[in-house]
This record gives structure tokens, C-alpha cells and sequence, in this order.
């Protein structure tokens, strides 16, 4: 799912919000996230799940092309770790979709054919 596709969903699921208030509420809900995680702190959303910043070390890394060593430098990355209820959510609907498809009949989950803009 893409941004607009959310911001399209959400305004077609609260009929009272126009496009642009679900584009405003999607922009400023991550725009909150991305702030908290530069600050360093954990972004924690119960049953979907927590959005935490990780510590890699510096390295050692190897050039492919060249086989040179390249030193790596340390930095810290945004990690998101699905909370339960997600988890057993996505495991649930993998097997449905399984078990139907080895039936032979349609999900419902197909991805439907892009048309260029």
C-alpha cells in the first residue's frame, strides 16, 4: 500500500474527512514518528507494534567490485518490531490465503494490475 492509497482509504472509510484532512492526519502521524525516532526514542502502538532506533557499530566492509576493505562508519537506523496481535494477524490470513489457493479458488488478496497514471 502506498501513501495515497492509505490517504484514499482512510478518507473513503470516515466520510466526514475530506481528502486533504486524511492527508494532513496520515503527514503529521509520521511526521511525529520520523521526530520521535531522530530524538531517539521508541514509538510504541499497542497491537500494531513498536518503532525503535538501533545502534550499528562501525565495521569493516569489503568493496565487491574491488575486494578492498571499507571502514563503515557506526550509525543508528529506525527498526519496527510487529507487536503480537499483528503477528497473528498476518500469519492468519497467510494460511487462509494458502489454503484457498491450493484449492484452486480465487482469495480476494490478487494484486490487481496497475494502470499508469
Amino acid at each position: 500500500m502506498t501513501r495515497t492509497e492509505l490517504v484514499t482509504r482512510i478518507a473513503s472509510h470516515f466520510r466526514q474527512l475530506t481528502r486533504q484532512d486524511a492527508e494532513a492526519s496520515v503527514s503529521t502521524i509520521l511526521s511525529v514518528i520520523a521526530n520521535t525516532l531522530a530524538e531517539g526514542r521508541r514509538v510504541e502502538i499497542r497491537g500494531f507494534g513498536a518503532f525503535v532506533v538501533s545502534y550499528r557499530p562501525p565495521r569493516t566492509g569489503r568493496n565487491p567490485a574491488s575486494g578492498a576493505s571499507v571502514s563503515i562508519p557506526e550509525k543508528n537506523v529506525p527498526h519496527f518490531k510487529p507487536g503480537k496481535e499483528l503477528r497473528i494477524r498476518v500469519a492468519a490470513s497467510a494460511a487462509d490465503a494458502e489454503s484457498i489457493a491450493a484449492n484452486g479458488q480465487r482469495t480476494g488478496l490478487e494484486v490487481e494490475p496497475r494502470l499508469p497514471a
